[in-house]
């Protein structure tokens, strides 16, 4: 955890390094907008300057022919006002400007316009220096003055920075988004996975390198768990296979010696018989843990599923049913030469498994029903039967606890757990899928559906 710790540090160092850049690019922006005016209203054709520099070359008789010119290429008028307010000589003034001033329209105007011109003002010992500019090129306050050239630029000089920063800011949240996305979701997926129960193999480089070693870590040791499990599965379905075949044995020569007792030879096959219901539930066992940790080697193989169904159903009634029971097959003309890539044994076992269900939760007999039909993608195969079937309360039980480990059953009668665990592990081998349908009294219904 440490180092993903790091790995997410890094982005946010990464993310923190971008946003400082993203303010340096603004400052340089706001620079470069605004250097024009600033060079303008505070360098030296700025107002302040300006008024110096023509009142130094200001008298009451006129003005120099340099200043003049300096005002005539910045298009800046001037008055100059002797002590009672009279104009003593004006340059480019316009036509509405007054010739004559009173002292209080010399403290309006000099606080801010004259006749809706910005003007600045300058005293002098021989009179009081006006320079006009034109109009809205700045608006005054008391004490300063602003470019209204910079207040309309300011709005969407900042709307447009947003906007950019913004954007900037959601691309790089984007691309830092799907560069985590991309190491992260390997690693994601083989958590996924290990939660399932299977290995996996990370390859992965840079910050998360420790974090993908530790899942494969975690891989190796569940892969040597479930190989050692499911071969002590093996080991005692192998050990239990020798003494249980002695049992069945001398049970049945108990079973079948004349000079025993009826009761004992009831007896005795009672014991062959629940020893044979062991050896089965011992051989599903074995097959179900190396199916679960994907043990079994599949011989998969283009089959018929028709022919399948009918040389199981021959071989069933060639080792005797009994007569309360009754088995169907029905298979739609399509799907007759439909054939798919299977291990045709487990197929088999599968469809045993489910006959075989049928029967003995139906001790009072019931009609079993084996069907096939396809569609241009899948296989369908249905084995339902019309017994006693299950409630809802069982049914759900049977779905939520499918694995055999929580499958108890001291009479080993009632193998819906294991059978039908079975079933669904060799559907999965073969990535198809397994529906369950049951309603009290009213049969028990299980869909296979395979790939084509």
């Amino acid at each position: 955890m440490k180092s993903f710790g790091r790995y997410i540090s890094k982005h946010l160092v990464s993310f923190a390094g971008f946003i400082l850049v993203l303010l340096l690019i603004n400052v340089i922006t706001f620079g470069w907008t605004f250097h024009s005016v600033i060079k303008k209203d505070y360098g030296a054709i700025s107002p302040n300057n300006m008024l110096e520099e023509v009142a130094a070359a200001s008298t009451l008789e006129g003005l120099s022919d340099e200043a003049r010119n300096k005002l005539e290429s910045n298009h800046i008028w001037a008055i100059f006002l002797n002590a009672a307010g009279e104009t003593m000589w004006s340059v480019n003034a316009p036509e509405n400007i007054p010739a004559h001033y009173t002292v209080q329209d010399v403290s309006i105007f000099s606080r801010g316009y004259l006749e809706d011109y910005p003007v600045f003002v300058w005293n002098t010992d021989s009179g009081l220096l006006v320079l006009g500019y034109p109009k809205d090129s700045y608006t005054k306050l008391t004490s300063n003055y602003f470019s209204i050239q910079a207040i309309r630029t300011l709005p969407l000089y900042f709307s447009g920075m947003l906007a950019v920063d913004l954007l900037l800011l959601f691309f790089a949240y984007h691309l830092s988004k799907q560069k985590i996305i991309k190491s992260t979701e390997p690693i994601i997926s083989s958590i996924e996975t290990l939660s399932n129960g299977k290995t996996v193999s990370l390859s992965i480089r840079g910050g998360l390198s420790e974090v993908a070693e530790s899942v494969n870590k975690a891989s190796q040791i569940l892969s040597r768990q479930n190989e050692a499990r499911a071969d002590w599965i093996s080991g005692v379905s192998h050990d239990i296979r020798t003494p249980l075949s002695m049992i069945m044995g001398y049970a049945g020569r108990i079973a079948d010696s004349s000079v025993a007792d009826s009761s004992i030879k009831e007896q005795a096959e009672i014991i062959r018989n629940q020893s044979v219901k062991i050896k089965d539930l011992v051989q599903d066992l074995n097959l179900v843990s190396q199916l679960e940790y994907e043990m079994q080697p599949l011989h998969k193989e283009p089959v018929r599923v028709s022919k399948l169904l009918r040389s199981y159903v021959a071989e069933l009634f060639n080792t005797g049913i009994s007569d309360i029971y009754s088995i169907e097959i029905e298979i739609t003309p399509a799907a007759e030469t439909a054939a798919i890539n299977c291990d045709p044994r487990l197929i088999s076992r599968a469809v045993n498994n489910l006959v075989q269900n049928s029967m003995k939760h139906n001790l009072q007999g019931c009609h079993v029903k084996l069907s096939i039909d396809c569609s241009d993608t899948s296989l369908i195969l249905i084995i339902a039967d019309n017994g006693i079937g299950l409630s809802a309360e069982k049914l759900q039980e049977l779905e939520e606890k499918p694995h055999y480990m929580k499958s108890t059953d001291e009479r080993l009668d009632l193998r819906h757990g294991l059978g039908l665990l079975l079933v669904r592990q060799i559907v999965d081998a073969h990535e198809g899928t397994m529906q369950i349908k049951s309603v009290a009294n009213h049969g028990f219904t299980t869909t296979l559906t395979f790939q084509k």
